[in-house]
């Protein structure tokens, strides 16, 4: 985050606490200079008046203060300030005296004499660690709110230009198409976009449409009649009719077979429907919103899927960035899921560092923001009470180690088939079998996942000791 992304119309105000007259000036006159208001006092009880009077962005405390310690007007201090950084200050430094002070809150301690340029850089990143707190707070309170922001969190030009876009099409009838690789959010958005319409009060519909076969997808979709096939027990409406006045959101368009793409485009143009063993057609009303993370465009010219169903789809386009396109979000995102999965965990979230925040802007995420998630809920269960969490990209999935396993495939000479399941158990190793994050590196959903290791472990090719996901 850069220095402007903490700025404000309002000057931040800082109150220095230091007894010392001379260091007292210099800190004046270095801060004013700075664009900072600043108030000034020389004792801990003065320190404390001040800080029930006004609300301050910063304070710089010196410890060794005549009367009232300084880590006594630390521990006083939330009581007045719940927004202050606190920055202390000694002569008398000590590795306890740090620990007590980080313990009580302090963002981070200098020792003096210290030059002015240190100061400055602390205080900058006070400040921005300070805004990403507030962010995420905001994020917090809007959760129960309409609009693309209430669930999605970016201020990436990208973002903006996704919210733009969302927020044109949402009051209109306009079929979308949302496109995008493998956990950048784009339910996310579909989800968004009906709560922006004026549809938002009526049901969202959503179905994977990869997780189901055929004649299953078409019973979810269209709905039966009692004794249409084996099973159908009773009459079930399908999801047409359940999306009835609101949005029905079918994700991985993609993968559904060319029958039931000819339905689909059948209910597209008539917006009725015949359910599995019926004869009546039956009038739907429902905002259509698709996905895919593959070119539609692309299946079309190999003959995989109907261009005019194509072209029925594809009337508003919208792209979701992946995560190494916007990497000026990552550090927002991985705040508010660290304080989310700390809460849910009942745990203290740990800090994220600088170095290791400069490791992860670094990181491509090629699970996008699924990825990210996923590491953050690992890192504060992991690393619960520690003071920081680390970051050690997964460096199996690197060019490197790719070249190795095709190397090794065009010696012994794999079909295709065995180069695919080599690579999805090299992922699995990779992630130590966290079969959610596997999935999202392979690009493909757990539902894909579990069936092709369902397949391996009945080939006899897959350990009985792997416990696969959907057997938890």
């Amino acid at each position: 985050m850069t220095e402007e992304a903490v700025k404000t119309d309002v000057a931040p105000r800082v109150l220095i606490v230091e007894d010392e007259e001379i260091v007292r000036d210099v800190l004046l006159k270095v801060l004013k200079e700075e664009g900072y208001e600043v108030d000034a006092v020389e004792t801990g009880e003065e320190a404390l008046k001040a800080l029930e009077n006004q609300l301050y962005d910063l304070v710089l405390l010196d410890l060794n203060l005549p009367g009232m310690h300084g880590l006594n007007v630390l521990s006083a201090a939330p009581s007045t300030q719940t927004d202050a950084q606190f920055i202390v200050m000694t002569a008398f430094g000590t590795v306890d005296t740090a620990v007590e002070a980080m313990r009580l809150g302090a963002y981070d301690y200098i020792n003096k004499p210290f030059r002015t340029e240190e100061l400055l850089l602390t205080m900058r990143r006070a400040r921005e660690e300070a805004a990403l707190r507030r962010e995420v707070a905001q994020l917090r309170r809007r959760a129960g709110e309409q609009g693309p922001g209430a669930r999605m969190v970016g201020r990436s030009a990208p973002m903006q230009r996704l919210f733009d876009l969302m927020e044109r099409v949402a009051p209109t009838r306009a079929t979308v198409l949302i496109t995008g690789e493998t956990g950048t959010g784009k339910e996310l958005v579909a989800r968004g976009i009906h709560d922006l319409s004026d549809r938002a009060r009526r049901p969202f519909v959503a179905i994977n449409c990869s997780a189901l076969p055929e004649t299953l997808l078409e019973s979810e979709l269209f709905g039966h009649m009692k004794g249409a096939f084996t099973g159908a027990i009773q009459n079930k409406r399908g999801l047409f009719e359940e999306a009835a006045g609101g949005t029905l959101f079918l994700d991985e368009i993609s993968t559904i077979s060319p029958a039931i793409q000819v339905k689909l485009l059948r209910v597209l143009q008539e917006r009725k429907i015949k359910r599995v063993g019926g004869r009546d057609l039956i009038p739907v009303d429902f905002r259509l919103i698709a996905a895919t993370n593959r070119d539609l465009g692309e299946l079309v010219q190999k003959g995989e899927f109907r261009e005019d169903l194509y072209y029925r789809l594809n009337v508003f386009p919208i792209n979701v960035p992946a995560l190494r396109d916007r990497r000026e979000d990552i550090p927002v995102l991985a705040n508010y899921f660290r304080l989310r999965f700390a809460e849910e965990n009942g745990v203290e979230p740990p800090e994220i560092p600088p170095e290791t925040m400069a490791r992860m802007m670094a990181y491509d995420w090629p699970g996008n923001v699924r990825e990210l998630e996923n590491f953050i809920e690992r890192a504060v269960i992991m690393h619960a009470g520690a003071k920081s969490i680390p970051f050690d990209p997964p460096q199996t999935f690197g060019r490197r180690q790719e070249r190795d396993l095709l190397a090794k495939a065009r010696a012994e000479r794999w079909d295709l088939e065995r180069l695919e399941r080599e690579y999805i158990l090299e992922c699995l190793e990779e992630t130590h079998w966290h079969q959610g994050e596997a999935a999202a590196i392979l690009g493909i959903n757990r539902r894909t996942l579990y069936r092709k290791l369902k397949k391996y472990r009945e080939e006899g090719l897959l350990a009985d000791h792997h416990v696969l996901d959907e057997e938890r």
